[in-house]
Order: structure tokens, then C-alpha cells, then sequence
């Protein structure tokens, strides 16, 4: 059974599944390796170069990385066998077409995505076929505008903002993943906005966008319980903004406090808005579209995600189960429960760090990805673009700690990838090994998460004194 399960998979057939993907990971991976060696040899000289740069710089010059990759990925398009374009955007593309033409998004094959996707890149057929990039790459620079924005609400000082920011916009897993056709750094962009309405008490309209942002991408929703706990009436008063402790402030360094007050109240006036509006905002987008598109909407943008199983790329730890019995239908009960170790995580997490909401999200959404039944490299902008927001905080030097941790979890990615090469471009039968593979990113992720949380220092976003007041 074992052999003909091995054969079950026809390789001729991974195209569309973006399997030449790999191939633009590995070199995205290998330019990030030499990117840490260039900066590990230049950090002498950009310490003191530094204080010469300034916000509208980076941002100035991140703009034209961004279109020079986009005009560049053009030509590679045309020009070169492995296309510069991610699959997702000619799936992207091909939907938005169909709704220009009057028809359903989701008669196109492998889209699995809400509308709004599709409706946002429209003008693909009218205006260029690029639109989408360039709309991708200027939320991909919103998301620096944001972090910097995050971080100057905490009273962080410009030179750290300036390196927080700088490892977004010239990270190359996130600069390639806007300029290559993907929709992540849309999303990221409504996540770190949510955080800043948080932070200036706007709870009506960061309620909105949270309500869209989950509507577009399902996994978010991890976020709802740090927010509702968050939400305490101490801090959200009517006509008052919650008070934000400051990156200098005496009360930097305080002691862990686990979850929910023992005066938690869910009803209170803060959290009852939250709640109602997102749910209202996710509710009607979904009804909207269920009326337009039916059962094929809900299945393939909501429902499909929620028990899918994908035995090709795949970098999770459940891969080579899902691929030994993927002849065979899971039934609904077999697909939660792999659920079961991501809610124990989430939860200990969540409660042990909900005060220091950004460092909650960041560690959440790493751990939430690693444990994943699906993971794919671009589930990987979900945390980086949460990041900066805890680097002010975080006593780890980059020389030896922080160059080992991103080694460690390179270097494994790099590992999976030669193995899924082996398997999908030279046919070869290394499920074993790739599965190995697997649990060996599963290792670097849990190492890297469980440093960062060590060298971490804890840091309540509103004041806590406010409680005794």
C-alpha cells in the first residue's frame, strides 16, 4: 500500500501548485543568508551611519527596490523559464477577470480567497496587468509607515524605530513576497492599523478593520481573545485614550501577569463594541458574498481552510501523515483535532503575555504557524511584519545569538528545500526524508520562538497602574 501511496502523486501536475516556488525560495533564502553576512560585516559602520538616515529616506528609497523589482520581474516573466510572478498572482488575476466579466472568482480553479482579493485587482484588466503588485508593494511600505508609527505611540527613540523599520522594508522575504504578486502585506498593514486604533482608543474603527481583515484571511481570528481581554474598562474610558507605557518609563520591567483580572468583566462597554462591530463587519462581507456566489463562496474562502490537507509543499509536521492517507477522506473529527495542540499553545500563550499585545500577536502567530496542518513560505510575512514591534524590547545582541537564530531557521529551510527539490523536480521517493526535514524547522521555529520569549522584556502597552487609580 505504501508504494502505490508513494506513486499516487503525479508530478507533472505541481505547476499550478507553484512548485517552481521552491526555486525562488531558495534563492530569496540565499540572498537572505548573504544579507545577514553583509550586515554582520557592515554593523560598525551602519551604527554610526545611522543617525545620517532618516524615515522619509528608507521609505523613498524602499519605493524604488520595490518598482525595480516589479519592472524587473516583468522581463524575467518573458525572458527566463522560472517565472519571477508568484502563482497565486495569475490565480489573483485570472479571478479579478472573471468578476470584470460578470462571473464568479471561484470558476477559476485554486482560488480560495475572498473576493475583496479579486474585486482589489480588477483594474489588472483594464489599467496593467501589474496593478496588483504596485498595490501589494505600497501596503507593503504602509506596513513600515505603521511600525514606525507603533513604536513611536510606546515613546521609542527615532534610531531604534529606524532599525525596527529597516528589518520589514529590506528584509528580502518581505520585499519579494509584495513585488512577486502576493496579497499578505495587505493584510499585514490592517493588522499593525488594529494595533494603532488600539493604542488611541479608536475601538469603533479598529472593530472594522478587524472585522475585514478576518473576513479576508480567516487566521487572524487567533488575535480575538488577546483583544477582548485587552479591553478593560480601566483602560478604554469614554472620551479618554488609554494611557501607553513608555519604552523609558520605571514600570519597563515588570512582572508577568497571567491573563484576565479576577474583576474581568465580558460585558463591559468596551468589549460588547469590539465584539458587535468586528462580528457585524465579518458577517456582512460574508453575506454579501454568499449571496452573489453561493455555497462555492463559503466552501472555498472559509470553510475549505479550516480542514484543509495538502501533501505537496508543505513545510508542517503533519506532511508526510497527510500524504500516506491522503487516498483515503479524513473525516471532520480527524481534521480538528490537529487543531487541538495549536488551541493549547494559543492559549498558554495568550494568557501568560495578553498585556504586551504585541509581543502576544508576535509569538502567537509564530506559534500558530508552526503548528499548522499547511505552511507555506508565505506564512511567514504573518509574523515578520510583527517583529519590529518587539525588537526595542528584546535583549538579545545580534552577534552570536541573533546571527545563530537566523542561521538555525534559515538553514532548516534551506534543508527542506533541497529535499523537496529531490522530490518534486527529480522525482525521487525522499518522503522520509523530507518529513525529517520537517521536524527539524518544527525544532528551529520552536527554538527561535522560545529565545525570542527569554530575551524578551516584558512590557504591559497600557499602564497598569491605571487599575489602582
Amino acid at each position: 500500500m505504501r508504494s502505490s501511496a508513494l506513486k499516487f502523486l503525479d508530478f507533472s501536475e505541481l505547476q499550478d501548485q507553484g512548485c517552481y516556488e521552491k526555486e525562488i525560495n531558495v534563492t530569496t533564502l540565499h540572498d537572505s543568508l548573504k544579507w545577514v553576512r553583509f550586515v554582520i560585516n557592515l554593523y560598525p559602520q551602519l551604527e554610526g551611519s545611522m543617525k545620517a538616515l532618516n524615515f522619509r529616506s528608507l521609505i523613498i528609497f524602499s519605493a524604488f527596490l520595490r518598482v525595480f523589482l516589479i519592472v524587473y520581474g516583468e522581463w524575467q516573466d518573458t525572458h527566463m523559464e522560472v517565472r519571477y510572478t508568484d502563482v497565486d498572482y495569475l490565480v489573483f488575476s485570472d479571478a479579478a477577470a472573471l468578476i470584470v466579466s460578470g462571473k464568479s472568482p471561484y470558476k477559476r480553479s485554486t482560488y480560495r480567497y475572498s473576493p475583496l482579493i479579486a474585486f482589489l485587482l480588477t483594474p489588472n484588466s483594464f489599467i496593467h496587468q501589474s496593478w496588483g503588485k504596485f498595490l501589494f508593494s505600497a501596503s507593503d511600505l504602509l506596513v513600515g509607515y505603521f511600525i514606525r508609527k507603533i513604536l513611536k505611540l510606546r515613546g521609542v527613540p527615532e534610531n531604534l524605530c529606524i532599525y525596527s523599520v529597516i528589518v520589514w522594508l529590506f528584509n528580502p522575504f518581505t520585499f519579494t513576497i509584495g513585488t512577486r504578486g502576493n496579497c499578505e502585506p495587505i493584510v499585514c498593514a490592517i493588522i499593525l492599523w488594529v494595533i494603532i486604533c488600539l493604542m488611541k482608543g479608536n475601538l469603533f474603527q479598529g472593530a472594522i478593520w478587524y472585522g475585514v481583515v478576518v473576513h479576508m484571511r480567516i487566521y487572524p481570528i487567533i488575535y480575538a481573545l488577546p483583544i477582548v481581554i485587552i479591553l478593560d474598562p480601566s483602560h478604554f474610558k469614554p472620551n479618554k485614550k488609554p494611557i501607553i507605557t513608555n519604552w523609558n518609563s520605571k514600570h519597563h520591567k515588570t512582572h508577568l501577569t497571567s491573563g484576565p483580572t479576577k474583576s474581568f468583566n465580558p460585558f463591559s462597554r468596551s468589549r460588547i463594541l469590539f465584539s458587535l462591530t468586528s462580528a457585524s463587519v465579518f458577517f456582512l462581507f460574508t453575506g454579501i458574498f454568499f449571496y452573489l456566489y453561493e455555497w462555492e463562496f463559503l466552501h472555498e474562502a472559509l470553510l475549505y481552510h479550516l480542514t484543509r490537507t495538502d501533501p505537496r509543499h508543505n513545510f508542517s509536521i503533519y506532511f508526510y501523515h497527510i500524504y500516506l492517507n491522503y487516498e483515503r477522506q479524513f473525516s471532520v473529527l480527524e481534521k480538528l483535532v490537529s487543531f487541538l495542540p495549536q488551541l493549547m499553545v494559543q492559549l498558554l500563550l495568550v494568557f501568560r503575555f495578553v498585556h504586551d499585545f504585541s509581543f502576544c500577536f508576535f509569538v502567537q502567530t509564530v506559534a500558530f504557524v508552526a503548528f499548522n496542518k499547511v505552511i507555506t513560505a508565505q506564512y511567514f510575512v504573518w509574523f515578520f511584519c510583527l517583529l519590529p514591534l518587539i525588537l526595542p524590547w528584546t535583549k538579545m545582541k545580534l552577534k552570536w545569538e541573533g546571527v545563530f537564530c537566523v542561521s538555525f531557521w534559515i538553514g532548516a529551510q534551506l534543508h527542506w528545500l533541497f529535499w523537496g527539490y529531490m522530490l518534486e523536480f527529480k522525482g525521487k521517493q525522499v518522503f522520509l526524508q523530507l518529513w525529517a526535514a520537517s521536524l527539524l524547522f518544527f525544532a528551529a521555529n520552536t527554538y527561535v520562538m522560545i529565545t525570542i520569549i527569554l530575551r524578551h522584556t516584558y512590557s504591559p502597552v497600557f499602564n497598569l497602574s491605571q487599575k489602582t487609580m
